[in-house]
């Protein structure tokens, strides 16, 4: 029987103020989760916390810089002073910073690692000290095709984003026998607002863009919170330490120049 019901679960989403994490931080809320939303930006996730409590869901903000270890620690230690314990950590935060390889500055190298590896580091270590001695927990997060495969100008970027695929297989490799499931999504080219950004700085533009898409569209964040949605629920009980693409079978095309 298929059960997508949070009811009882405390779930912290990063990154919860826009895009993928408020689509996710609605639906869990939506399916009874009780969802600590944090970002970097109080007023969005005051936002999202308002449409969660506005649909009769349970929500609170935590504002935390991911890029910060104390922060982060403090970020789920109030979770659990909310709702006595964290059954879902939803590593969703980053962001990319497009720039040739060759012009970057060792100090852009390391925020966009701080901002898309590190980050993940402090959330799923905090959070897997609590999981541990609670007996269990699922640990989810965003990765990108990016880091699947490479993409022009977004070199440093992608080997985050590798380096975080290879990080939850290796908790849920290390863990899974205390209950513990570490999984990834990866998001294809999604019409959320940094990408549209970045595909306006192509030719053709996002239109161009989907076009290349084998299911005909970009995705929305709606399509990835679904996605998150089953993960975490006990539905997905025995996935672990596994790569989901969302991605509308981009990374199923064949890699090879063709002819239009």
């Amino acid at each position: 029987m298929i059960n997508l019901g949070l009811s009882g679960k405390s779930v912290v989403i990063t990154g919860a103020g826009s895009g993928i994490g408020r689509a996710s931080a609605l639906l869990f809320a939506e399916h009874g989760a009780a969802v600590v939303v944090s970002d970097i930006d109080e007023s969005l996730a005051n936002e999202t916390v308002d449409l969660i409590r506005g649909a009769a869901g349970i929500a609170d903000v935590v504002i935390a810089d991911v890029t910060v270890e104390t922060q982060v620690n403090e970020l789920v230690g109030r979770a659990c002073e909310l709702h006595g314990k964290l059954d879902i950590m939803f590593n969703n935060a980053g962001g990319a910073f497009p720039a040739p390889f060759d012009v970057m500055t060792a100090e852009e190298y390391k925020a966009v690692i701080a901002l898309n590896l590190d980050s993940v580091f402090y959330g799923t270590m905090a959070a897997l000290k609590v999981m541990r001695e609670q007996g269990g927990g699922c640990i989810l997060t965003t990765t990108s095709g990016a880091g699947y495969a490479a993409q022009r100008h977004l070199a440093v970027y992608g080997a985050a984003k590798a380096g975080i695929i290879n990080l939850m297989r290796s908790i849920a490799v290390e863990y899974g026998q205390e209950n513990i499931r570490a999984n990834t999504i990866m998001p294809g080219p999604m019409a959320t607002p940094g990408l549209m950004a970045w595909l306006d700085t192509l030719e053709g533009g996002a239109e161009a863009f989907a076009k290349q898409v084998p299911s005909g569209r970009l995705g929305t964040a709606e399509d990835i919170a679904g996605a998150a949605l089953f993960l975490v629920s006990d539905s997905a009980s025995y996935i672990n330490g596994t790569l989901i693409p969302v991605d509308g079978a981009i990374h199923a095309k064949l890699a090879s120049p063709t002819f239009e």
